[in-house]
């Protein structure tokens, strides 16, 4: 893809911001803490809506509530179109079963929400781009993205891109991931981890 849509996200030292009630929560909303960031081409004013943000909130919240569920039809019923063209359903599905316990035994807690209207390279519209952090009791957590598209208001919100590792317990120190893991994450977590890149 033509862009970055974590933006800074491994640039920046990071800090863990507050979390959403559990992700089947309804309607689920970001805690003011969750850092946020808008993007538009040329420098256009653009500030997204109530709407947009619910929308966009609202199908993060059920493809990783989908995902949590293992109800792999639904969430990749969630795809764009092209998404599922370049990801085959069984092979997708594959992928997700061989990491059994991603998405499971987590609350996941989204960190930052980047805001990207009409990027350059890609299909017009409005992007959503979720950081989150999905902790689990045995010590692991899981670091990702989600992004999510609108083509046009009014129009349903997809899912266009997401990535996530897993942290084993070895590789976090007081709840944080060791500093030399920091930068190979997919997510941006926040402000505040006392890290120097």
């Amino acid at each position: 893809m033509a862009i970055d849509f974590r933006g800074r996200a491994l640039i920046a030292a990071a800090a863990l911001a507050a979390c959403i009630p559990p992700v089947s929560a309804a309607p689920p909303t970001l805690a003011p803490e969750v850092e946020r960031e808008i993007v538009s081409p040329g420098g256009r004013d653009f500030e997204p809506t109530a709407a947009d943000e619910e929308g966009a909130i609202d199908r993060f919240a059920e493809y990783t509530l989908a995902l949590e569920r293992r109800d792999f039809a639904a969430a990749y019923a969630m795809l764009r179109l092209s998404f599922q063209a370049s990801n085959p359903r069984l092979e997708w599905e594959m992928n997700l079963r061989k990491r059994a316990t991603l998405w499971a035994d987590g609350q996941i807690r989204p960190l930052r929400l980047s805001w990207y209207l009409d990027p350059e390279g890609q299909p017009a519209g409005l992007y959503a781009a979720f950081d989150f952090r999905g902790d689990r009791k045995n010590g692991t957590m899981d670091c990702g993205y989600v992004v999510v598209h609108r083509a046009e208001p009014g129009a349903g919100w997809t899912v266009v891109r997401t990535d996530t590792s897993e942290v084993p317990p070895d590789l976090i120190e007081d709840g944080v991931p060791k500093a030399d893991v920091l930068r190979q994450l997919p997510c941006y977590l926040g402000k505040g981890i006392a890290t120097a890149f």
